[in-house]
């Protein structure tokens, strides 16, 4: 795995986000926020309950309109946006509470809604075969055929994983993922995130544990009450910093 080579020139820049502006009845949610991703980038995306993270990357993946504020995806400015049009470009999610078909099997999950088909039937071979292949990839072991209601969530996390990466994910946000995840788990989630990093995909990390923010991050963006506080690097971060500047005293 450590000699593949990375698809997307690592640190390319890969998405431009400004004035971003969103309303909600009474509430200002974002007011002239920005963002920049990097190709093989771990971006922390930082900020208390409320200051309008969940929102930016709603608005990113398609899920919300902005209300005002210009996206620049890949060099190309974007105009209409909805959630198919950001994961046919390559901007996936990963929702906490995970989007899986559970009667399915792990293969039917990953080629949902781009079944491939073979004399007018199910290609089931070809798509075992080729979510063998991705899984492979990402060095996660799991048998394409079970069903995912037998998966632990943290297996299940990892085939939501696999299923973006199938789709030729450039983008890949993760929003608290690791809330319901052992050390182990978490461990293994962070070694896929390094093979994602390693392939030039921009990964953004929403969460509030600071341990795991200085394990795998790389840069931090910190929001506050729907605004930009700024980026920094990691490395030049303390815990404390951090969070002072997510309470802002």
């Amino acid at each position: 795995m450590g000699e593949k080579k990375a698809e997307v020139p690592v640190g390319k820049e890969l998405v431009r986000m400004t004035g971003i502006m969103k309303e909600f009845p009474g509430v200002k949610a974002l007011d002239n926020v920005k963002l920049d991703l990097y190709a093989g980038e771990v971006l922390a995306l930082l900020g208390e309950n409320g200051a309008g993270k969940s929102t930016l990357m709603k608005i990113l993946s398609g899920v919300y309109q902005r209300d005002d504020g210009e996206i620049i995806l890949f060099g190309n400015k974007i105009g209409e946006w909805d959630a198919n049009k950001a994961k046919n470009a390559g901007v996936s999610i990963i929702h906490q509470e995970l989007n899986m078909c559970t009667h399915l099997s792990v293969a039917e999950n990953i080629f949902l809604g781009r079944e491939l088909i073979k004399n007018g039937r199910l290609d089931n071979e070809r798509m075992n075969q080729e979510t063998k292949e991705i899984l492979h990839k990402l060095n996660i072991d799991i048998d394409p055929r079970e069903q995912v209601s037998e998966l632990a969530v943290s297996k299940q996390q990892m085939v939501e994983i696999a299923k973006a990466v199938s789709a030729n994910c450039k983008v890949l946000i993760l929003d608290e993922p690791t809330s319901s995840l052992t050390a182990n788990e978490v461990e293994s989630l962070f070694r896929i995130m390094n093979e994602l990093k390693a392939q030039g995909v921009a990964l953004v990390y929403i969460s509030h544990k600071m341990d795991e923010i200085k394990v795998i991050a790389d840069e931090v963006t910190i929001m506050r009450d729907g605004h930009y506080i700024g980026k920094w690097d990691v490395a030049n971060m303390t815990k404390e910093e951090i969070i002072a500047k997510m309470v802002g005293r």
